[in-house]
């Protein structure tokens, strides 16, 4: 009974002396900031354009905070700070992560939205508006962009997000179905002239009503002259001049 008597204020101590440790460990990471105050301070970076400090404050705040709903929403944050420091694949791979661990939870949608709008933009150069244009590149990010798109409104099709992502679903059609007209423009110009025709039938079949379904009619009757095919030219512009009767061609087929 002596032993146990000694033991106890030992032990108590002992325990003490560990929750001091972790105060004093729980005051360093907080700097005696509230999870809000983390947050805000943190929030105030990005409006400043200092991502790595954002990213910095955000993760403290998880850290010292873990279990609050700030420490959430800053999952979240992260990966728009990524995303703004056109860090597009880790922002990607956070909000896979985080529509993994919170596939219901009602921020959700817009991990689904942001994911959309990175995997888009990660495609796109400042001369786009006025030299380039983004479906002559690689379009693999686009197709991701478009997928994310139809994700989410498969899943929230009554979110905030939704109606947006439908409109941006009709701009990535006409980017991949434009990307798919440069390649049979390509194979034309390379004298490979039935892939030409089979891709100008892909943007047809997989992208009507898109600015581009004129412009492969056209290229489609074009080379079908070449391979010596004149009923097939003849049909396509038939439906050519039925379905689209004001089209002029635009593309060259001068190298």
């Amino acid at each position: 009974m002596k032993k146990l008597i000694l033991i106890l204020p030992l032990l108590s101590l002992f325990l003490g002396g560990c929750f001091w440790e972790e105060e004093k460990k729980r005051e360093s990471i907080t700097k005696g900031w509230s999870p809000k105050t983390f947050f805000n301070q943190a929030k105030e970076q990005v409006s400043a354009g200092s991502m790595d400090k954002a990213i910095e404050l955000f993760e403290q705040l998880q850290a010292a905070y873990p279990g609050s709903k700030y420490a959430l929403q800053s999952k979240l944050e992260i990966a728009y700070a990524l995303y703004k420091s056109e860090d597009y694949d880790p922002a990607i791979e956070r909000l896979n992560s985080y529509i993994k661990l919170y596939p219901n939870h009602f921020s959700t949608p817009y991990a689904y939205y942001l994911r959309g709008v990175v995997s888009e933009d990660k495609s796109r150069s400042i001369l786009d508006d006025y030299i380039t244009d983004n479906a002559q590149r690689d379009v693999n990010s686009v197709r991701d962009a478009f997928n994310y798109y139809l994700a989410l409104i498969d899943k929230f099709p009554k979110t905030e997000y939704t109606e947006e992502a439908k409109t941006r679903l009709i701009v990535l059609r006409n980017i991949l179905s434009r990307h798919e007209l440069f390649v049979a423009i390509y194979y034309t110009k390379k004298g490979a002239n039935i892939a030409a025709i089979n891709r100008s039938k892909y943007i047809i079949e997989k992208y009507p009503n898109t600015p581009s379904v004129p412009a492969a009619l056209h290229l489609m009757a074009h080379n079908y002259d070449i391979i010596k095919a004149p009923i097939l030219a003849k049909d396509a512009r038939r439906v050519l001049k039925q379905s689209y009767p004001l089209y002029t061609p635009h593309y060259s087929l001068e190298n």
